[in-house]
């Protein structure tokens, strides 16, 4: 079934559905066919969304209050799974098993911080310690920064939106939320969703259009205090220098790296790295993109993780049976396979897949790489991964580090010693141990390190950059 039947959705601001403007369709990914059309916001409609939020600061929310909202949001989330998840199929291309994961990661998500909303706390400051201040008494609270303005990405547009206006609305703040151009429409079932939770007009505002236009506008409005971007280095640098005196969150990706160490269970470890390196077609900050197994387990290593890739179903994404949909667009799947033949050119040896249909690439694995190819320098973003062997930690170690990204990392061994190394040496914002860098949980500290950004999200990390630590000295009148 398709979710649309060419439905107009408009921009969502102070509680209201406004459908004047120009028109833009959203496509399916897999038969490039319109599933509705959105409207294109601009400058102007930014400022009133900005305004609404402003205005909504007026109000003041209890975080019990907060609590509920968001609560009974991801109450109808869950309810709403297979709808949402057949969106997610449609506008991102994400296989249809893997869209209701991210449903319920986004249920899960709010559930999160509403909790951490009658959680916001600060402390005592023994200011009596201080000679001359004996009979005053201190203490600090966190305060909403206020209006912030949320930038999203394609490939995860449900949970990643809920992992920015979570938070924020759990902080006490309002939100300008901006998705991607490519998948607005699991945005705007959110902000739905949000007003029939109760959720007071204003308090989110959603504003769908070009990256490009609505940027700028958001940069130009002086009310909005904090911008929480996920996406390219390029866009994240632009608002970060361009932002003033504000403060700027920002996650940027990674080329993430993993260490297959002799120790292991290797077919384990294999399974492991091949699932986490397709998923959403490798549209993932953290899918694995390189791997360095030691030369003494590595036959057999590209044995299994060549099985487990060729066992994956490549397709419609609305099919229960896929593993792999399309990429975002045909432009990205060329992108793509540009760089395979790159890479090829330079002496690489393509194992599995290596081939493109329109927009889907299939899983490819590469070995004879060298650190200096695209595909090992660069954020792929895509199903590809590059694999080749080691001889010394150390050297394992300094492979991974040499790279401008540092979001997250695996190592899969079971030495101590090693893992002590590891945690301490790899320069990434999470060592996983035994796992791929693809793992995550949404409560856990999520943020990296270079060009990976700057902050962290997750619920309670993420309300630390979203609100301000104010100081209270109080001294008892003469």
């Amino acid at each position: 079934m398709s979710v649309t039947e060419q439905t107009t959705y408009g921009l969502f601001i102070n509680g209201a559905w406004d459908h004047s403007g120009e028109k833009k369709e959203v496509l399916n990914k897999y038969t490039q066919k319109p599933i509705g059309e959105v409207v294109s916001g601009n400058g102007e409609a930014v400022s009133k969304a900005v305004a609404a939020a402003k205005s909504a600061q007026q109000e003041k929310v209890s975080p019990y209050e907060r609590y509920e909202v968001l609560m009974k949001a991801a109450a109808e989330l869950r309810s709403r799974t297979e709808e949402l998840a057949v969106v997610l199929a449609e506008e991102v291309g994400k296989p249809i098993n893997e869209s209701r994961g991210e449903v319920g990661r986004a249920a899960l998500t709010l559930e999160v911080s509403a909790e951490e909303a009658k959680r916001i706390e600060g402390e005592t400051v023994a200011v009596e310690a201080a000679p001359g201040s004996e009979d005053r008494r201190a203490y600090t609270k966190r305060v909403p920064v206020g209006v912030i303005a949320a930038i999203t990405p394609f490939n995860v547009p449900l949970n990643l939106v809920c992992h920015k206006v979570g938070p924020a609305l759990a902080a006490g703040n309002s939100v300008v939320l901006k998705p991607a151009e490519a998948t607005p429409i699991s945005a705007l079932k959110l902000a739905e969703i949000f007003q029939n939770a109760g959720l007071p007009a204003g308090r989110l505002n959603v504003v769908t259009g070009r990256g490009s236009v609505l940027g700028d506008a958001l940069l130009a409005e002086k009310d909005i205090h904090l911008f929480t971007f996920t996406g390219s280095p390029n866009v994240g640098r632009y608002l970060k220098q361009n932002a003033g005196l504000r403060d700027v969150a920002l996650e940027l990706g990674n080329n993430s790296a993993t260490m297959i160490h002799h120790d292991t269970d290797v077919a384990k470890a294999a399974a492991a790295t091949a699932q986490k390196s397709f998923n959403n077609a490798g549209q993932v900050c953290i899918s694995v993109q390189r791997v360095y197994v030691h030369e003494s387990i590595y036959d057999t290593f590209l044995q299994e993780m060549k099985r487990t890739t060729e066992q994956l179903n490549v397709g419609d994404p609305k099919d229960e049976a896929t593993s792999v949909g399309p990429m975002i667009a045909e432009t990205e799947a060329k992108r793509i396979e540009s760089w395979v033949e790159e890479a090829k050119e330079a002496g690489a040896v393509v194992q599995t897949g290596g081939w493109r249909d329109g927009a889907v690439y299939a899983p490819t694995i590469l070995t004879n790489v060298h650190d200096d190819m695209k595909v090992c320098r660069e954020e792929t973003f895509g199903p590809v991964v590059a694999v080749d062997t080691y001889q010394t930690a150390d050297e394992a170690i300094a492979r991974i580090n040499d790279s401008d990204y540092g979001l997250q990392a695996g190592v899969f061994t079971n030495d101590f010693a090693l893992i002590h190394q590891a945690t301490e040496e790899i320069e990434v914002g999470g060592v996983i141990i035994n796992d791929t860098p693809g793992y995550r949980v949404d409560h856990m500290p999520y943020g990296g390190v270079k060009e990976s950004g700057t902050g962290k999200e997750g619920p309670k990390y993420a309300i630390r950059e979203m609100t301000e630590e104010r100081l209270i000295v109080m001294k008892p009148q003469p």
